[in-house]
């Protein structure tokens, strides 16, 4: 597998993007999740993205079908320390890989087509949440009418790396140990996120607007 997306729990309306576009991120389209409450704003890279994602129905959220995700403790934690704002997913890097690697089940959302589903990992919500998408594909091989605006040449154009620093310490699930994100612990959630192997040696810290780190 190999990662598909990353979110980070932002504010309604996804304010903490303008700081991705000051400096320099170009924005794709963003979308809604009708049935799951929550709604996004989204910045593209050759083989992954950046999802700020945020509550809009706290009812939708807390619903049967939806809660079961966590997705509200997240969305409405607000940075508490035993919360991780993160999720990462997943998404088959062969062509044999139809299920999630790991100890999972399936989330039916409202917004998918019939047939699609996601697969969740039972994970405790001090880790990030983890899934799986197996209908993912790469940003920069979409097809022409679902493509969407990437980096321009010279920017960051893919992610190699992610970091994910949480002060809610303890023993990692199966999940986050194949994960292929490195797990630490530290005063306060942080994602950093590495791009092009980091060959510039650069980076740019965007607390305390969003708990985010690049690196490229």
């Amino acid at each position: 597998m190999e990662i598909d997306h990353i979110f980070i729990c932002v504010q309604p309306g996804g304010p903490e993007a303008e700081a991705l576009v000051r400096f320099g991120l170009v924005e794709g389209s963003g979308n809604t999740h009708p049935g799951q409450g929550t709604a996004n704003r989204r910045f593209f890279f050759d083989n992954a993205f950046i999802e700020l994602l945020w509550l809009v129905d706290a009812a939708e959220a807390c619903s049967a079908m939806t809660r079961p995700t966590l997705l509200f403790e997240r969305l409405a934690a607000g940075g508490a320390a035993q919360v991780s704002p993160f999720g990462v997913c997943f998404r088959p890097s062969s062509p044999g890989e139809k299920t999630a690697p790991f100890p999972s089940w399936q989330y039916r959302p409202a917004y998918l087509p019939p047939g699609l589903a996601i697969d969740v990992a039972a994970v405790p919500p001090s880790e990030p949440m983890w899934f799986f998408l197996a209908f993912g594909g790469r940003p920069d091989a979409a097809p022409p009418e679902r493509r969407q605006p990437l980096q321009p040449p010279g920017g960051l154009r893919r992610i190699t790396s992610v970091r994910v620093t949480s002060p809610a310490s303890g023993e990692r699930s199966a999940t986050a140990a194949m994960s292929g994100v490195e797990m630490l612990d530290g005063a306060a959630h942080l994602l950093e996120i590495g791009f092009d192997d980091e060959g510039a040696a650069r980076s740019h810290d965007f607390r305390p607007a969003l708990p985010l780190l690049l690196r490229w």
